[in-house]
């Protein structure tokens, strides 16, 4: 067996424990929307850093009034701009921090293959009896899904089939299950790698509803966080950029 110097052993495990003294952890907000992409980001972060990335998934909405009851959040990624942004005058983050980190797109997707044409020409057939999407109020997309309904005239008509999910998240089980045979969803729940996954789907155009611009913060519990910063930094990298666009964001 081969024995180190007792001095090389010190400093090994001095080196080591210095490591571990500076790795720290870092609670990050997630719009249910960024899961997946989140989840590949948060294992590279680690595996590059050695800090310890706990993230919760949900709705914006109910994050931001969990937040302001003292949830224990550092860093914050929302699917808007608009709640950051509130954030950011309310004095809740850390100044220079708000940047947009994607801009989301809204897709209406069946699990079914061959349900939903590409055109969504099936909103106006009106053939279903269950049409999913997020709280207005809470989710971001599910906002967006309402403006597009509004914008092609389909909105009244469509209400009494609504099945409303508190995040996107739930609003793909709700789809994925079938307990709405379509909805409105994230396109990065259901895209990667530059296809769809399963199912069939419509992209809805950028113009039928307001732009899904989805901000990053520093929340003031994390002002002293290094790994906070060094997350938020991590997310500007080009290598991570390019992964966030493998699932249908755009930057």
């Amino acid at each position: 067996m081969k024995m180190f110097p007792r001095s090389l052993l010190v400093a090994l495990i001095a080196l080591s424990l210095s490591s571990a003294a500076l790795a720290e952890e870092v609670q990050v907000a997630v719009a249910a929307n960024f899961t997946a992409p989140m989840k590949a980001i948060a294992a590279n972060f680690e595996k590059e850093t050695g800090h310890k990335v706990t993230p919760s998934f949900g709705a914006t909405g109910k994050f931001y009034a969990q937040i302001q009851n003292g949830a224990p959040y550092d860093v914050f990624l929302a699917a808007d701009d608009e709640t950051p942004a509130k954030l950011e005058k309310e004095h809740g983050i850390v100044a220079g921090s708000r940047f947009t980190y994607a801009t989301g797109k809204l897709v209406l997707w069946s699990s079914q293959a061959g349900y939903v044409d590409d055109k969504g020409e099936i909103l106006k057939k009106n053939t279903f009896s269950k049409l999913a999407l997020a709280q207005p109020k809470l989710a971001p997309y599910g906002l967006a899904a309402e403006e597009t309904m509004k914008k092609l005239g389909l909105y009244d008509t469509l209400t009494p089939k609504f099945v409303l999910g508190e995040s996107i998240g739930q609003t793909f089980t709700f789809i994925n299950t079938g307990n709405a045979q379509l909805g409105f969803v994230a396109l990065s729940q259901v895209y990667e790698d530059g296809k769809l996954k399963s199912g069939s789907a419509w992209i809805v155009p950028a113009n039928l509803h307001n732009p899904i611009r989805q901000d990053a913060v520093i929340l003031n519990k994390g002002k002293d966080n290094k790994a906070a910063a060094e997350f938020i930094k991590y997310l500007k990298t080009e290598s991570v950029k390019a992964l966030i666009r493998t699932y249908g964001y755009d930057l």
